[in-house]
């Protein structure tokens, strides 16, 4: 098959050997061909820029900028560059943000490679592919609509922090946190803080690698 007719995929991954491994498999295609890795988000905008891809497979957890970050503005600057995120996180909310974003198809890490192959081809083609595990979590837990404050204190409590010191940290009032927290029980569907903060990680509104090192402190809600 010709240069002209292959499937142009730029490869974005922070893990060499994961960007290794992808770029043998699709190499070895008869209609695609790696024109190009990167390991950061920027450097992903970068290369999409500066290459033109077809299609940009997308990891979504990256050191500095995000990979959900990385698709929005990928979308805004290459209309024609169709975007596959492929990632180790399967929550609903994960999901979510990376199709928001403007991804065309969402592969999580572990899948059989032939999804993944045939997930490119439909993107190529201008069709959106959900797996239909990916389909059943999305269909499962229609997305809450935190704001973004919420999200932050959310991401305060999965660090363990207390009310005070989320106000504190917010440069609110403690009883405006209160507030906040009242609202994302319900959202979630949670009783208390603890079953919120495994619901956020279960679904994916924050991530433990996101918490390293914190050490956890409770407060009755």
């Amino acid at each position: 098959m010709s240069e002209a007719k292959q499937i142009r995929i730029l490869v974005v991954d922070d893990h060499p050997i994961v960007r290794a491994g992808l770029e043998a498999i699709l190499n070895s295609q008869p209609d695609m061909r790696v024109v190009g890795h990167a390991d950061t988000g920027g450097l992903a905008v970068e290369k999409a820029c500066e290459l033109n891809p077809d299609i940009v497979l997308m990891d979504l957890r990256m050191p500095g900028m995000c990979g959900v970050e990385a698709v929005r503005l990928i979308r805004e600057a290459c209309a024609q560059t169709r975007i596959l995120a492929l990632t180790t996180y399967d929550g609903d909310e994960d999901i979510h943000q990376a199709l928001q974003a403007g991804a065309a198809s969402y592969i999580v890490k572990g899948m059989p490679y032939e999804i993944l192959l045939r997930a490119i081809r439909y993107v190529h083609a201008g069709k959106k592919f959900l797996p239909r595990e990916v389909s059943n979590l999305l269909d499962e837990h229609s997305p809450e609509d935190l704001s973004s404050q919420e999200r932050r204190v959310l991401a305060l409590l999965v660090e363990g922090l207390s009310n005070r010191a989320i106000a504190t940290k917010l440069h609110v009032t403690e009883r405006t946190v209160k507030f906040h927290v009242g609202n994302i029980l319900a959202r979630l569907g949670a009783e208390d803080r603890t079953q919120a903060v495994v619901v956020a990680l279960r679904r994916g509104y924050v991530h433990l690698d996101d918490h390293v090192g914190n050490e956890p402190k409770t407060e009755k809600s």
